[in-house]
């Protein structure tokens, strides 16, 4: 699951939990102990914005390009004789 999914889905289960605070308040009245849930579900709620804020956005990563390597000989001209052995000196000289 993605991280923008797992955000949409502890969003829900906050609706679902204010609901049950609603409830709770319509049952027992306005007492301080509902308030606080009701805001501590509010500051969980701007949390989740904040984080939903912050979440890299998913972008699909594409295919890497195919590069075709020929099974031809390479050009016999790139290996002229003032070229390099890549790291091994000039040719018919010794390394240091």
């Amino acid at each position: 699951m993605s991280l923008h999914e797992e955000i949409r889905t502890a969003e829900r289960s906050l609706d679902e939990l204010k609901r049950c605070a609603v409830r709770l308040e319509r049952e027992l009245g306005d007492r301080l102990d509902v308030r606080r849930i009701r805001s501590d579900i509010e500051h969980l709620r701007l949390s989740l914005s904040m984080l939903a804020g912050s979440a890299p956005e998913q972008r699909s990563v594409p295919e890497p390009e195919m590069i075709v390597v020929p099974d031809t000989p390479y050009d016999r001209r790139l290996w002229t004789s003032d070229a390099d052995d890549e790291g091994l000196g000039v040719r018919d000289h010794h390394a240091p």
